[in-house]
């Protein structure tokens, strides 16, 4: 029970607050570490083989760190006082989520298209996606940042309060560190082919549940909101696995067959243009407020997700209490 209320209230703080800036945040002591451990690997490893088995360690040293550094950390507070070891394990686990990270940019590039002003909400968007946006245009736009808000629904939300629900802020921690190492390491270029392996597959696995979980969550939102629910399924079932990530294809189909637009097509990553699969069927062309829907549908999953943990936790608590 208290773990579903530890969730319950890290989600609300996220939602309120999300990541200020004067904060320390544990990703940046992440990223630093993982920097320093990548510098460090190189200078002592030159050989293919080599550069494999050490990025080997990585999350081993990242997310085993920041597990075991969480539950010492809950473990000493929780001798000095129980109720301060709750109290900072809902900070904790509000730090590895997003929720009000990704609502606020993907506003940002709203409210630019809204004005008009495609400058700012190409931007806007260069600052939450990898691809290069100077030449975008306003369906562009729209599309990459639909494209990123469907994704991290997974990264930044389920994913981290379904390991959260397991083992607490240790575990959050962990999958954050591991979900970092992606982001830094685990590209499948020259450069990061060998060191990034271990760490990109770790990845794809800790959110193969999740993924399919929000896809689900996904649908049923859209028959919530009088979205085409039979659609966003069909597109899933049939669209998911195109993406070139074993993962990122369900959230993504569910949100394109629910509006009922098609995600997908060329993007362009430092001047090199490539092709990703298309995801659902083109009914209507892409407008702004599309980005408002996915956000919309980000907040109904991510509440049906914490609402599903309150029940879980109270259908177990009254079957104790009827022993």
């Amino acid at each position: 029970m208290i773990v579903s209320l530890i969730i319950m209230a890290a989600y609300l703080l996220d939602r309120l607050i999300g990541d200020p800036r004067w904060l320390p945040h544990p990703v940046i002591a992440m990223g630093h570490a993982i920097s320093a451990l990548e510098k460090a690997i190189r200078r002592k490893v030159r050989s293919d083989q080599g550069l494999k088995r050490a990025g080997m360690l990585l999350p081993l040293i990242v997310a085993g760190g920041s597990f075991v550094f969480a539950w010492g950390l809950l473990r000493v507070l929780a001798w000095i006082h129980p109720w301060l070891s709750v109290v900072v394990e809902i900070v904790l686990v509000a730090t590895t989520i997003a929720s009000k990270g990704l609502k606020d940019a993907g506003m940002a590039v709203y409210r630019a298209l809204q004005a008009n002003d495609l400058t700012v909400a190409r931007r806007e968007l260069g600052m939450i996606v990898g691809r290069d946006t100077q030449q975008l245009d306003e369906p562009e736009i729209v599309r990459g940042t639909v494209e990123t808000v469907a994704e991290n629904i997974v990264d930044a939300i389920i994913s981290p309060l379904f390991y959260a629900l397991i083992g607490g802020a240790p575990l959050a921690l962990a999958y954050r560190a591991v979900n970092t190492l992606d982001s830094m390491v685990g590209y499948k270029n020259e450069k990061y082919l060998h060191l990034g392996w271990a760490s990109a597959r770790l990845d794809d696995v800790a959110n193969y549940i999740p993924a399919r979980l929000t896809a689900v969550m996904l649908v049923i939102a859209a028959w919530l909101y009088r979205l085409d629910a039979a659609r966003s399924w069909r597109t899933v079932k049939q669209d998911a696995r195109l993406h070139p990530s074993p993962n990122s294809g369900f959230p993504e189909s569910a949100v394109a067959g629910a509006l009922g637009i098609r995600l997908g097509g060329y993007n362009v990553y430092h001047g090199i243009r490539s092709f990703r699969a298309y995801m659902g069927e083109e009914i209507r062309p892409l407008e702004s407020k599309d980005i408002r829907h996915t956000i919309r549908l980000m907040f109904a999953v991510s509440t049906m997700f914490v609402g599903l943990c309150l029940l879980g936790a109270a259908g177990c608590f009254a079957l104790v209490w009827m022993r």
